[in-house]
């Protein structure tokens, strides 16, 4: 299993937390609001590169969130619905996407974590590959 290599670089834990899954590494931002389907945990958005594959229990590496404020309340309902990732990984920081994760871990005792990592670290992750952090 590939070490996640958070200690290499300044890792930023906006939601901490331990996770290991199979990398989806998506070639754009995905806007939760309206491109993820919290009920399957299906990427929906038909603009998307990524359209129709599953989020759900993936370590899920994207540059960045995209969208709407809304956003953490999809994410939360994924949570709730057992369909979200186990992780997100990006390598720009957002707020959106963190605050779902912190409001399912006080109303869920779910942890599901978020951590912005160096473009250089997020280079190295390959769909398919096993990742823990």
């Amino acid at each position: 299993m590939k070490a996640c290599g958070l200690m290499a670089d300044f890792p930023h834990f906006l939601c901490p937390g331990q996770a290991e899954g199979l990398v989806l590494r998506l070639d754009e931002p995905l806007s939760l609001w309206g491109g993820l389907d919290a009920a399957t945990g299906r990427i929906i958005d038909q603009h998307h590169p990524q359209v129709g594959m599953s989020i759900s229990g993936t370590m899920l590496v994207m540059p960045s969130g995209r969208g709407s404020s809304s956003a953490s309340a999809v994410l939360l309902e994924a949570i709730r619905c057992g369909t979200a990732p186990a992780a997100i990984i990006m390598e720009h920081p957002d707020a959106i996407v963190a605050l779902g994760a912190i409001v399912a871990a006080e109303l869920y005792d779910v942890t599901l974590p978020v951590v912005v990592v160096s473009p250089q670290t997020l280079a190295t992750y390959i769909t398919g590959d096993s990742l823990s952090l």
